[in-house]
């Protein structure tokens, strides 16, 4: 069995290396996009922001003051459009107004309010999608743009396969990644074989050490960002699990039914066997890896239907029962009724 590298070898040294890569990033690079990346992270977990808290405020002043300077003087800002407007919004709002994320449990549910996230340029989110396949597009947004050389956290051999995995611009689970499995391949965002078991042999072993070990997976259409395959991976802190990893699921042996189609596989080859078939009939899905099961959820495309104004659009993670949220009155609003009617809108025929 190839051997993981140290990274995978547990919680601790994950966090310290993801932890070590924010610093880096934020002394070595003032560009907005770094800094946006290094405060959502840090709002995301309470250590990083006790850690980086003295930096990030001292940037945000300098970055501040030469955003103005260039202002003043009519000249072209050097940063891109989506990172200049989301730093305009944060110089409005300061350090202190911005909260960091927020939980809280409704129902079975798991609910965050991650005002950062709100910023986010949408990408593809609003786009209405009626198909699995698209082919990869070199002039678009993928990950071997050379600005994103700076945010990778790690690259190398990973199971015998060429790895990159950089850091979750704004995240919303925890130690946030996106995982490329042989980016030089330039794969659009439908799932191989290859790649679904080298993140199911990845979680299976670093589970021994590391059991928050995961991976999201959102199919084309399925409110995939980007059309450059890609894992969104985590690290759950013990004891903790997604909703739908609860025993009292029909899916796990329960009894109650889940809001949407899901089934739980705990064999790689039966789970792609079922991934085939949703690719043959060009069906729209979500998944959720975690060591030694998959959890397969089958949904309409984007754009089929209106999801709610408090939410962007469901994907692997609302589909698995932690839904993010942007507004404060939404966050202390919603309850376990309102999710589960949103999930409904997804189920099939």
């Amino acid at each position: 069995m190839t051997e993981l590298p140290p990274l995978f070898r547990d919680r601790a040294s994950f966090h310290a290396t993801f932890t070590a890569g924010l610093e880096r990033l934020l002394r070595a690079h003032d560009g907005l996009g770094v800094f946006i990346l290094v405060l959502a992270n840090a709002g995301f977990d309470p250590l990083i922001q006790q850690r980086l808290q003295a930096d990030l405020e001292q940037r945000l002043a300098q970055l501040s003051e030469a955003l103005r300077e260039l202002l003043r003087g009519g000249r072209r800002l050097p940063d891109a459009p989506d990172d200049v407007d989301v730093f305009l919004r944060l110089m409005v709002l300061g350090l202190e107004g911005l909260p960091p994320t927020r939980f809280r449990q409704v129902g079975p549910w798991q609910l965050q309010y991650n005002l950062l996230r709100a910023l986010r340029p949408p990408r593809m989110a609003n786009v209405a999608v009626e198909g699995l396949r698209k082919p990869f597009d070199a002039g678009g947004f993928h990950f071997n743009k050379p600005f994103l050389q700076k945010e990778v956290l790690w690259e190398g051999s990973l199971l015998g396969r060429p790895v990159r995995l950089l850091y979750n611009k704004f995240p919303f689970a925890p130690l946030h990644g996106l995982l490329v499995i042989d980016p030089g391949a330039e794969r659009p965002q439908l799932l191989g074989e290859e790649e679904h078991r080298l993140v199911w042999d990845l979680c299976e072993q670093a589970g021994k050490t590391m059991p928050g070990l995961g991976a999201g997976y959102n199919s084309y259409g399925a409110y995939a960002s980007v059309n450059h395959q890609h894992f969104q991976t985590f690290v759950l802190e013990a004891g903790q699990r997604f909703p739908v990893e609860a025993p009292e699921w029909r899916h796990n042996g329960g009894d109650v039914p889940y809001p949407v189609a899901c089934a739980c596989h705990t064999g790689v080859g039966r789970a792609w066997e079922r991934l085939e078939r949703l690719h043959a009939t060009d069906q729209a899905y979500n998944l959720l890896y975690r060591p030694g099961r998959l959890y397969v959820m089958p949904r309409r495309f984007q754009g089929s239907y209106h999801h709610a104004g408090w939410t962007g659009g469901f994907a692997w993670s609302e589909l698995s029962g932690s839904t993010t949220t942007f507004n404060a009155d939404d966050f202390q609003s919603l309850d376990a009724v309102a999710i589960e009617a949103e999930m409904a809108k997804l189920a099939l025929g």
